[in-house]
């Protein structure tokens, strides 16, 4: 009888560490994604869907918003770099102000903010890109690297923001 009741209480502890395990890169849910964006990007910018984007993609100028070195491991194929720490108007000169224009980064927080700024020097059709790059390439659409060829890497910014990819490589 002491033996299943040890059985017993070995499956019970069992259970519950796994229950209670930490999440690891890339096991998330889709809910769980959408609600980090969301708290991520909060601001006056209206969302545009992944989905939409890769559709439209030719009607929209895609505006990257992440530091030069993770634009040089990926992005979306036809986006211009803006960067973000060094972020100026003056890399847009050639953008009129009222294109229909979508501003992305890992998931959404830095380009909300250069959308903010955007609107602000009278950019009229600015939308982040709801997740970004990372629900870019969580949904398997691709990416290119600095020379313009197809990879499957993307740059994580950091590891705790990294977990967030569940398709490509991560690199940091």
């Amino acid at each position: 009888m002491n033996t299943l009741k040890y059985f017993y209480l070995f499956l019970a502890i069992s259970f519950f560490q796994c229950t209670a395990a930490p999440k690891v890169a890339g096991q998330f849910t889709e809910k769980e994604f959408n609600d980090m964006a969301d708290k991520m990007a909060k601001g006056d910018v209206g969302d545009l869907q992944v989905d939409e984007l890769k559709a439209k993609k030719d009607y929209y100028v895609i505006l990257d918003a992440r530091e030069k070195n993770e634009y040089d491991i990926s992005h979306i194929e036809g986006a211009i770099w803006i960067g973000y720490n060094d972020f100026t108007l003056d890399r847009l000169s050639e953008i009129p102000k009222g294109a229909k224009v979508v501003t992305y980064c890992s998931v959404g927080y830095r380009s909300e903010r250069i959308g903010e700024k955007l609107q602000k020097a009278g950019y009229v059709n600015v939308q982040n890109l709801h997740g970004s790059i990372f629900k870019w390439m969580n949904m398997g659409y691709p990416v290119v690297d600095k020379d313009d060829k197809p990879t499957t890497e993307v740059h994580g910014y950091n590891k705790k923001w990294g977990k967030w990819v569940k398709q490509g490589d991560v690199v940091y």
